[in-house]
């Protein structure tokens, strides 16, 4: 704390229980006292009717922004974990496949093949991709390391960790979603009622799991370990944000506006052949869409969500459309959405540079960090083929991978036919996903910027490039303000 003579303080206040915290920062906004005064205040009353009245009956969402939580998700899938961080406010971070060995046969198994045929079929996969993720892994170390030798300013050490990081970037291709990974996340209150109603409403076993998991931990103590450390007891039998667990439920209108959109996309684009591959043409990494009407621009995002098309593509249907079925698709969209119900996040449109991206799932995990921008992304499938790393090919492996990628996805079409939870797990990150993303400039400029640095990957850097390159050709002035890194620039022993 500091004081000086005008009577200003600036007081740093010790961690308390999250719902407990925002009280005490409710009601210090709301009266004239101290903070002191103010947590001496809450300690004596109960922040649970607290909640009840103000955050539940009255919709005072804004407090629950006070109170802080930090969660970890231990052995959950890839996709659990991308599902996860879909919040758009939301700090965390994710165990990482570009610089730790992820082998291993310990796989989810959805429980609806658990003893079945099915269950082999799709173990299956998941072993050999994780046989030639092991196999390529010591030939690419040796191959990088004859290319870039270790220079003599650099520590044995840290140049070994930086080959097998390198090499890691080319086997995790071969990480099928269902590998298991961990999860630590800081978030609000808010963001995790957020999160955990998201989580309750998920068509996915896995997620709705997680989501009573995460409601079982705000209904107990948190783990202590630090206090446990430093001799401090206080506090281990509050439970972590019991109001809100008792509170937070499945949401009938994120349960099931996807799957009305579906049916409605399925329908009225019936002959238009908009999701049909061979009209696609040749698929671009990077499209930057022109501004167009934000009546069209909505619907088409609502369908490209339910879609693979390019966003292109359905933008030319939709363009042609009357007014009427626009609406109904809008109508679709919003006719379960109850009074507290937020817009699904495919109506945050009117951003300046809309980009059409097709990239590996890996990489676009990378991207998908990013949160001063819209995204939206269609599911995950392998309709869309999938893509070689290049240090692959220099180093004559991708013969071998090529073979087993191919032999994965005709795999995972028959796969599908039985069950397709299981299809999508079995998904390699090698495998292309499509993903809108809507920004300002600033954010446009950050990106290319940052992901196209030497320390980056391949995949994510040529984005991060294209994307400049798009907004140079569409908006000179802007497009070469932007200090980006062309792909070609490498210094493999830099992270």
């Amino acid at each position: 704390m500091s004081q000086d003579q005008s009577g200003r303080r600036v007081v740093a206040v010790a961690p308390m229980p999250p719902e407990k915290s925002a009280y005490a920062l409710a009601r210090y906004s709301r009266s004239p006292d101290s903070i002191e005064t103010s947590i001496q205040w809450v300690h004596g009353h109960s922040s649970e009717k607290f909640w009840e009245q103000f955050y539940f009956d009255y919709g005072h969402a804004s407090i629950a922004d006070l109170g802080h939580v930090v969660i970890c998700f231990e052995d959950i899938t890839e996709l659990a974990a991308i599902r996860l961080e879909d919040e758009p406010v939301w700090d965390g971070q994710a165990k990482s496949s570009r610089y730790q060995n992820f082998a291993s046969d310990s796989w989810y198994v959805p429980s609806a093949i658990h003893g079945s045929e099915t269950e082999g079929t799709y173990l299956g996969i998941l072993r050999s991709l994780g046989e030639v993720y092991r196999l390529l892994h010591e030939p690419l170390v040796t191959f990088l390391s004859d290319r870039e030798p270790r220079p003599d300013s650099m520590k044995p050490a840290d140049y070994q960790r930086t080959i097998a990081a390198r090499a890691f970037d080319v086997t995790r291709y071969l990480l099928p979603l269902a590998c298991k990974t961990n999860v630590g996340q800081v978030v609000s209150i808010r963001t995790l009622e957020k999160q955990i109603t998201r989580l309750l409403s998920s068509q996915l076993p896995e997620l709705r799991m997680i989501g009573e998991d995460l409601k079982d931990a705000c209904r107990r103590p948190p783990v202590n370990i630090w206090g446990e450390l430093s001799g401090h007891q206080a506090g281990l039998n509050d439970p972590l944000a019991p109001t809100l667990a008792r509170h937070a439920k499945a949401n009938e209108y994120q349960a099931t506006v996807y799957t009305d959109l579906a049916r409605f996309a399925k329908e009225a684009l019936k002959g238009s052949g908009v999701d049909n591959p061979s009209t696609w043409g040749t698929q671009d990494p990077v499209d930057l869409v022109e501004p167009h009407d934000p009546l069209d621009e909505t619907v088409t995002t609502l369908l490209y969500r339910v879609s693979q098309a390019p966003y292109r593509n359905i933008l030319s249907v939709v363009r042609d459309w009357p007014e009427k079925l626009k609406r109904d698709a809008i109508e679709v969209a919003t006719r379960r959405r109850g009074p507290y119900d937020e817009l699904i996040k495919e109506f945050r449109n009117g951003y300046s540079f809309v980009f059409d991206v097709l990239m590996d799932i890996g990489g676009w995990r990378d991207l998908h960090r990013h949160r001063r921008c819209q995204q939206v992304q269609q599911n995950f499938t392998t309709i869309h083929g999938y893509d070689v790393p290049p240090p692959l090919v220099a180093a004559g492996l991708d013969g071998e991978y090529r073979q087993a990628m191919d032999a994965v996805r005709s795999d995972i079409e028959l796969l599908r036919k039985k069950d397709q939870e299981a299809s999508l797990y079995a998904i390699p990150f090698g495998f292309k996903v499509r993903c809108l993303f809507k920004m300002d400039y600033a954010e446009a400029e950050y990106i290319a910027k940052l992901r196209s640095g030497v320390k980056g990957h391949w995949s994510y850097r040529t984005i991060a490039w294209l994307m400049k390159q798009q907004l140079v050709a569409r908006y000179p002035a802007l497009g070469d303000l932007i200090q980006a890194t062309p792909p070609d620039v490498e210094d493999t022993l830099t992270r």
